[in-house]
């Protein structure tokens, strides 16, 4: 009898969550217009003809999956077509962020080895996938999509947050991007670094609650920055380990200064954050 009532109970919270995206055949997706896009495969003469197949398959497989959150075909279709239209975009956007590993990063040989082996590369590449259609306003999926690039290489980055040209995340391990962070150009992000959010309130919800970064920033492994109104000028440098809730003027350095004591008078030695501003360094 208990067993019963037990299966009575998730029927009914069953039939309130309605239909979702099927979890195998979404990673199935990413997994292949990753292949597609990034590794060809060798040792076989690819023809045009190859890529159109493989190119209608793929917009097949992606209505399926959108026709779970819509319950809609034509809708499905749609937001499929309206996808793919945009995914010549999505390949130069992300073109430029190999370009952005090459030169950051002396260890990567050639784009090929960072498409095919950097999982920096393959969650940025993952996100701009899924902000495609979170902007389309498609919201499961996508969600399915960045938790399984965050599995694949522990880097959490929310398909909502709105993330400029050039970006480079260099190991990857421990990184989050909260939904409504906003990056600029040419931004440089080392591993463990969280840009998050100061509240997490649930009323919060609609407001901005990440912080935004502008260009041409550097954020060292470990750095803690959280805060809606909380912006970095470009230009400036985050170093590892600083904790910001505050907004940095353009052209800053922000850093920890260890400060060492003998053992014998205390066994703790202490890290300040600092910041050293450009009129600091005019000075």
């Amino acid at each position: 009898m208990a067993n019963k009532s037990f299966i009575k109970q998730l029927l009914q919270n069953n039939a309130k969550i309605g239909t979702l995206p099927d979890k195998d055949l979404a990673h199935q997706f990413i997994d292949d217009i990753f292949k597609f896009l990034f590794i060809p495969k060798t040792g076989v003469n690819q023809k045009e003809s190859d890529l159109e197949k493989g190119l209608y398959a793929l917009k097949s497989h992606l209505a399926t999956l959108i026709y779970d959150v819509v319950n809609d075909g034509s809708k499905s279709q749609a937001h499929a077509d309206t996808f793919f239209e945009a995914l010549p975009e999505i390949y130069a956007a992300l073109q430029k962020d190999a370009e952005a590993f090459i030169a950051n990063d002396p260890a990567a040989l050639n784009i090929s080895e960072v498409q095919h082996a950097y999982p920096g590369f393959y969650a940025i590449a993952v996100y701009r996938i899924s902000n495609q259609l979170w902007k389309q306003g498609i919201r499961n999926l996508p969600r399915i999509f960045t938790e399984y690039a965050h599995s694949k290489t522990g880097v959490d980055i929310h398909p909502g947050a709105n993330i400029g040209s050039n970006f480079f995340i260099d190991h990857g391990t421990g990184v989050v991007v909260g939904e409504t962070t906003i990056i600029g150009n040419d931004v440089k992000v080392y591993q463990g670094v969280t840009i998050g959010a100061l509240n997490s309130a649930k009323g919060k919800k609609k407001s901005k609650r990440h912080p935004t970064i502008e260009d041409n920033v550097i954020i060292y492994s470990g750095a803690t920055i959280l805060g809606g109104e909380t912006v970095i000028g470009q230009d400036s440098v985050i170093g590892g380990n600083a904790w910001v809730t505050f907004s940095v003027p353009a052209n800053s350095l922000v850093y920890n200064q260890s400060e060492v004591t003998d053992k014998k008078d205390f066994s703790h030695p202490r890290s300040v954050s600092k910041i050293l501003s450009s009129s600091k360094k005019g000075n």
